[in-house]
């Protein structure tokens, strides 16, 4: 057995009406030649009858050789190892379930490849007896691996080949699986012109960073009167996003009371690493700028 190749899931072939993805190999008259990639690529064809709803005018622009497709199986001889499928059958839906399902498949059979090699095992007896019956028992195994970084107990139902196998198993999801944080911003400007001008400012905008919780901390920051920044960091971008909406509805409720205004000048969303990195020289400007400026008023006194 291979230490690299190995099918994704238990049944060596895959059932009549199951959705899989496939790569396009040879392109004839009869149809296209395809390969089933979850199924150890095992041969399959796609009839031209199949490749669309629609009149066939050209094949080329309907399937390429070396795409990945998405097609339903219509037939299945296990003693020829014939297998024909259908695209023109598949919903948008099912594309979409189709390609998580093999994005995961995929994520899982790299993370198993790589101990297989390391340890110089079959890759199929990995499969055997950690990724299959967790597949059983949680729907994938992809499922199960993510549990398990906050769960462990998991693992507890597996026999794994040996008990170093199972340790850099877990060590190695653990590094690949953990999700990471997505950082959130939105810009505002908060102005108050009462009596209480400047008191009522950092009253509003203590309010939201008090709605911080131990998931999601909501940090303020000046940028240059009136323009203030508020961002958190969250495993979850709507959970983030909303966060933010939360702390700017308290903030504005705050300043309201004095007579102030609170208004958003860039909605809450997830930002990229350029745009943090572009923020982060903004802020570290800014503050050069005004220990200058402090710096330049003592000297004049």
């Amino acid at each position: 057995m291979s230490t690299s190749n190995c099918r994704f899931y238990e049944n060596k072939y895959p059932e009549v009406d199951e959705v899989v993805m496939v790569n396009v190999q040879q392109i004839a008259e009869m149809g296209a030649y395809v390969k089933l990639l979850e199924y150890d690529n095992i041969e399959g064809m796609v009839l031209l009858s199949e490749l669309s709803r629609r009149r066939i005018r050209s094949i080329q622009k309907l399937i390429r050789v070396g795409r990945n497709e998405v097609a339903v199986v219509l037939r299945v001889d296990k003693e020829k190892g014939y297998i024909d499928l259908s695209k023109r059958r598949v919903s948008s839906e099912e594309i979409v379930k189709c390609e998580e399902r093999y994005n995961k498949s995929k994520a899982v059979h790299s993370i198993l490849r790589r101990c297989a090699e390391k340890f110089n095992v079959p890759l199929e007896s990995i499969y055997e007896s950690i990724a299959w019956p967790l597949a059983k028992e949680y729907g994938h195994a992809f499922d199960a691996f993510r549990i398990s970084i906050t769960n462990p107990s998991v693992f507890d139902t597996v026999k794994a080949p040996s008990e170093d196998i199972l340790a850099d198993l877990k060590d190695h999801i653990s590094r690949r699986l953990t999700p990471q944080a997505i950082k959130c911003r939105a810009d505002i400007e908060v102005s108050c012109f009462s009596y209480q001008g400047i008191d009522a400012i950092k009253e509003a905008l203590t309010a939201g960073e008090a709605l911080s919780t131990e998931q999601n901390q909501i940090k303020v920051k000046l940028v240059a009167a009136p323009k203030y920044v508020i961002t958190t960091q969250s495993l979850d971008k709507t959970t983030g996003i909303e966060s933010l909406n939360q702390a700017i509805d308290v903030i504005n409720s705050v300043i309201t009371k004095y007579g102030g205004v609170c208004d958003v000048s860039m909605a809450p969303k997830a930002v990229t690493a350029t745009e943090d990195a572009e923020l982060q020289a903004l802020l570290e400007r800014k503050e050069m700028e005004n220990a200058m400026e402090s710096d330049e008023e003592s000297d004049e006194e």
